[in-house]
């Protein structure tokens, strides 16, 4: 799974996700992609998730392009413990995601391959996306 090798800061706030994206919101390498219409955390585990099921439809033909990397800290508590006494340990890492952000671009696979690899990689995601191809 995805996760930074090294953060300036070992927890971080829950924060919110508000307006458009302004980076990512082009497509810069491939020919079709996987666009997010919705805001919401993305895990790293969900990241991974989609890409294999990309990969494995696409027969590992052509290129695929992860254009989000999760470099949030989610700290959980454990269960069973009463309020108070500190945030709880980082359990996992999550990419916040803004809507109009490009999540996958693929590239040398027909049309209906890449619709369908895409479609099947947006049902492991939290977020409703659409397929978008470059112009």
């Amino acid at each position: 799974m995805l996760q930074p090798t090294r953060t300036k800061f070992r927890k971080a706030h829950k924060g919110r996700i508000h307006g458009n994206a302004s980076r990512c919101n082009v497509m810069n390498y491939g020919s079709f992609g996987l666009k997010a219409i919705q805001p919401e955390r993305v895990i790293s585990k969900q990241i991974e998730a989609a890409r294999v099921a990309l990969t494995r439809h696409m027969k590992r033909q052509g290129r695929v392009w992860t254009r989000m990397f999760p470099n949030i800290p989610v700290s959980k508590k454990p269960t069973e413990v009463r309020m108070g006494k500190g945030k709880g340990s980082p359990e996992f890492w999550a990419c916040r995601v803004k809507p109009g952000r490009i999540l996958f671009e693929v590239d040398g696979v027909s049309e209906q391959i890449a619709k369908e690899a895409l479609y099947k990689a947006s049902a492991k995601l939290p977020i409703k996306c659409k397929f978008i191809k470059r112009i």
